[in-house]
C-alpha cells in the first residue's frame, strides 16, 4: 500500500509541478496542459496552504498574486548603472557607430543583433537562485524597488532552474554554443531585460476600461510603465505583464559566459524568458539583412518592437570599448522609421503650460498608428502651424517620432475643402481671456498672466514632481481635483491643506489624506535648489537650480544679485541672468515667495552641500575621456561637491584636466596651454580619498 504523502511533502511535488508547466507555457512556448489541469494543479497547492499555513514558501506560485498595498516605491541604487542605448534612426548612423568600433578596435567583431522590446528597462538580483530584487532602471543608477510587482510575472522564474531545454540532444547543442549543458547557478546574478504588455493582454485590458468609462491607456510601453509601478501587486499580477531578459550584468560564480551571444543562451539555460529572434552577424552587411528582415515581420509578433539592438558580441572587446556618461560604445538601438498614416483634422484646440507658452493642438479623426490609436498631435507653435498651414478639415499625413510621439508631418493639398481657412492663434489666453504677447526673439506666444488657471494647473503639477519639491501622492487627477474644490490658489497654498479639508473628498479618505498631508510637510525642508527648480522660473532648469543654490545659499541673496553676479556662475549667460531677474520683479512672484517663507518653506542650502572652502574650493576642472571608477555626473558631483566648478573647455583659467581613457581634443589644448592634466588618481587625492 503506497505510503500518503504528508501536506508538506505534496505541497512540494505540486510546486515543482507548476513550475515546470508554467515554464512550459510563458517561457518555452510548448503547453503540455490545458489552461484547466494547470488551474486544478493550482487549486489544489492554494487549498494545502491555505489548510497549512506554515508549509508556505516564498518562491510558491500561490505568492505571485501579491500582498497588500506599499505606502510608496522605495529607491534602490544600481551597484552597476543601468545605461541607456543610443539611438541610431538612418542606416548612416548605424554606419557611422560600426565605424567607430572599428577604429577604436583595430578590426570588425562579431555583432549581436536582437529585437529591441518597447518595455519598461528592468533589473533583476537572484541570490543562490533565488529572485531577491526587482529595480526599474530609474536614472540609470538610482531606480524604484518593484519587487512585489515584478514577481507577479510568469515569464520571471522567482527561483532558478536548469531548463528543459537543456536535456537530450539540445544538451550537446548548448555545449556547442559555449554553454555547459548544465549550467552551474551562481552565488549572485544580476540580469537585465524588459517588461512588456503583450498586445492580447494590452487589447484586453483597454476593452475592460473602456467598459467601465476608464480612460484608455495610449500604448503597451506606457501600460507597461505603470502597471509595474503600481503600489498595489494584486492590481499588477491582474494585468498578466511579460518580460524577456537580454543581460547579464553580474555573475558571482564559475563559468561566466563571455559574449553576449552565450549570455543569451545560458540565461535560456537557467529558465528565463528570451527572445528567439537574434542572430550573430560578421559584418555589416549582416546587421542590415536582420533589419530587413523584420522591418515588416516585426508586425505579426504578439509583442511590441520598434527596432534592433545591435551589440559587440564579445564581453572583452565591450569592455576595451567602454561608455560615455550616458551611453554603452558596445551597443547601440536602431529604430525603424516611423510609420505613415492619413487622417482629417476635426479641430485646432490652444493649451496653456505652465509658463504661459501657447501650444496649438491638432485634433483628428482616430487613427491607428504603429499599433496604437491616435487622435491628437501637437504643432509645437505658431510658426510650425504657418509652416506646414494645417487647418480644420485638411487631410494630414501623421506618423510617431520613433513611434512614439505623434506629431503631423505635412497637408496633403489636393484634399484640402474649400472651406478650410488658415488658423489663427488666439489673441486672448483661453483659459483667463487676458491679451496674450509674443516677445521680441521668441518664437512662443504666451500669457502674462500669472493668475491664469491653466498656467497655475501645470505650475502646481511642476512643483510637487519628484525632481522638484517631491509631493508623492499628488499626481494629475488630485491636483486638478484640488483646484476645482477650490482649495488651491497656487504653490503655497499647499501648505495650508489640512487632512479634515482632503479626506472627504472623492476617491481620498483619511489614510490618503493624512500620506499626502505628511508628504507636504515634508517637502518644507526640500531646501533652495529644489525650490528654485519647482518655481517654474524660465531657463531655470534643474542644474541651473542647483549651480544657484550653492553659489548664493540662500532666496534672500540670490533676490538681490544683479546680473554681474548672476553671470558670474559657471553655465549661467545674459539670457538667463535676465529671466531669472524678471522673475524676481514681478510683484505676485514676490508675493509667493513671502507666502512660502511664512508657511516655513525652507529657503536655505547648507554651505556643506555647496562645498564652499572644500579641498577644490575656487578651482576650475575640465573633464575627458571615460574614468575607470566614476561616471562623468559622479565625477562632476565629487568636484562640486568639494568646492571646484566644473567646465565644459579648456582655458588659461582651468586649473586642471582630468583625462581618462580616449580623451578627445581638450587634451591637447591642456598641453598647449599649459594646463595642468589629472589622472583619476590625481583627483582622488585632491579629494582627500585615500590612497
Amino acid at each position: 500500500m503506497a505510503k500518503t504523502k504528508t501536506p508538506a511533502a505534496r505541497a512540494a511535488e505540486l510546486r515543482e509541478e507548476i513550475g515546470r508547466h508554467a515554464r512550459l507555457y510563458y517561457v518555452e512556448d510548448r503547453p503540455e496542459l490545458t489552461d484547466a489541469a494547470y488551474d486544478s494543479l493550482l487549486r489544489e497547492l492554494i487549498s494545502l496552504e491555505e489548510a497549512h499555513p506554515e508549509i508556505v514558501t516564498p518562491d510558491s506560485p500561490t505568492q505571485r498574486v501579491g500582498g497588500t498595498p506599499v505606502g510608496e516605491l522605495p529607491n534602490v541604487r544600481h551597484e552597476i548603472p543601468l545605461l541607456s542605448l543610443e539611438n541610431a534612426y538612418a542606416p548612416e548612423e548605424l554606419k557611422a557607430w560600426a565605424d567607430r568600433v572599428v577604429n577604436r578596435l583595430g578590426r570588425t567583431p562579431a555583432f549581436v543583433c536582437e529585437l529591441k522590446i518597447d518595455g519598461l528597462s528592468v533589473s533583476l538580483v537572484y541570490e543562490n537562485g533565488a529572485l531577491v530584487r526587482a529595480a526599474t532602471r530609474g536614472d540609470g543608477t538610482t531606480g524604484e524597488d518593484v519587487t512585489p510587482n515584478v514577481r507577479t510575472i510568469h515569464a520571471v522564474p522567482l527561483d532558478l532552474k536548469t531548463s528543459e531545454k537543456g536535456k537530450g540532444g539540445a544538451a550537446a547543442g548548448a555545449a556547442a554554443r559555449g554553454v555547459p549543458s548544465k549550467v552551474k547557478i551562481p552565488a549572485v546574478l544580476e540580469v537585465r531585460g524588459e517588461v512588456y504588455f503583450p498586445k492580447k493582454s494590452f487589447a484586453a485590458l483597454n476593452a475592460k476600461r473602456e467598459e467601465a468609462g476608464e480612460p484608455l491607456f495610449a500604448n503597451p510601453r506606457n501600460a507597461a510603465a505603470g502597471s509595474l509601478r503600481l503600489l498595489d501587486a494584486r492590481i499588477t499580477a491582474s494585468r498578466r505583464l511579460s518580460a524577456f531578459l537580454y543581460s547579464i550584468a553580474r555573475w558571482d560564480g564559475p563559468d561566466e559566459p563571455q559574449r553576449q551571444s552565450q549570455s543569451l543562451f545560458t540565461l535560456e539555460e537557467l529558465s528565463f524568458p528570451v527572445n528567439p529572434h537574434r542572430i550573430v552577424v560578421s559584418d555589416l552587411d549582416g546587421i542590415f539583412g536582420f533589419l530587413d528582415e523584420w522591418k515588416t515581420k516585426r508586425h505579426d509578433l504578439p509583442f511590441e518592437t520598434d527596432g534592433v539592438v545591435v551589440k559587440v558580441d564579445t564581453l572583452a572587446d565591450q569592455r576595451r570599448l567602454g561608455q560615455t556618461a550616458k551611453f554603452p560604445r558596445w551597443a547601440i538601438a536602431y529604430k525603424y522609421p516611423p510609420e505613415e498614416a492619413t487622417t482629417v483634422v476635426t479641430d485646432i484646440v490652444v493649451q496653456v503650460g505652465r509658463t504661459g507658452v501657447l501650444t496649438p493642438v491638432a485634433e483628428f479623426t482616430p487613427v491607428l498608428l504603429a499599433g496604437t490609436v491616435v487622435k491628437r498631435a501637437t504643432l509645437h507653435n505658431h510658426e510650425d502651424l504657418a509652416r506646414k498651414d494645417v487647418r480644420v478639415g485638411d487631410t494630414v499625413a501623421v506618423e510617431k517620432g520613433g513611434d512614439v510621439i505623434p506629431k503631423v508631418t505635412r497637408v496633403i493639398l489636393e484634399k484640402r475643402p474649400k472651406s478650410a481657412r488658415p488658423y489663427a492663434m488666439p489673441a486672448r489666453c483661453p483659459a483667463c481671456d487676458e491679451k496674450v504677447v509674443r516677445q521680441e526673439g521668441e518664437v512662443a506666444v504666451r500669457c502674462v498672466n500669472p493668475a491664469c488657471p491653466a498656467q497655475l494647473a501645470e505650475r502646481l503639477r511642476h512643483f510637487v514632481s519628484r525632481r522638484a519639491m517631491d509631493v508623492e501622492g499628488l499626481g494629475d487627477e488630485r491636483v486638478e481635483q484640488l483646484l476645482e474644490a477650490g482649495l488651491l490658489q497656487d504653490v503655497a497654498s499647499l501648505y495650508a491643506l489640512t487632512g479634515d479639508q482632503l479626506a472627504p473628498l472623492e476617491r481620498w479618505g483619511e489614510k490618503s489624506a493624512a500620506n499626502v498631508i505628511a508628504e507636504i510637510e515634508e517637502s518644507r525642508g526640500a531646501g533652495l535648489a529644489r525650490l528654485l527648480f519647482g518655481l517654474g522660473i524660465r531657463q531655470v532648469g534643474e542644474k541651473t537650480a542647483k549651480l544657484l543654490a550653492r553659489r548664493f545659499l540662500s532666496m534672500e541673496a540670490l533676490e538681490t544679485a544683479g546680473e554681474d553676479a548672476l553671470t558670474s556662475v559657471s553655465e549661467i549667460g545674459p539670457e538667463t541672468a535676465r529671466g531669472i531677474l524678471e522673475w524676481f520683479a514681478q510683484g505676485p512672484n514676490r508675493s509667493l515667495l513671502a507666502k512660502l517663507r511664512q508657511a516655513g518653506v525652507r529657503m536655505t542650502e547648507s554651505p556643506a552641500a555647496s562645498g564652499a572652502g572644500g579641498s577644490l574650493s575656487g578651482g576650475v576642472y575640465v573633464l575627458t575621456g571615460t574614468l575607470a571608477r566614476r561616471s562623468r555626473d559622479e565625477a562632476m558631483a565629487a568636484i562640486e561637491s568639494a568646492g571646484g566648478k566644473v567646465s565644459g573647455s579648456v582655458s588659461k583659467k582651468t586649473t586642471a584636466v582630468i583625462a581618462g581613457e580616449e580623451p578627445g581634443s581638450k587634451l591637447d589644448k591642456a598641453k598647449s596651454l599649459g594646463v595642468a592634466v589629472w589622472t583619476e588618481d590625481d583627483l582622488d587625492r585632491a579629494l582627500g580619498a585615500p590612497s
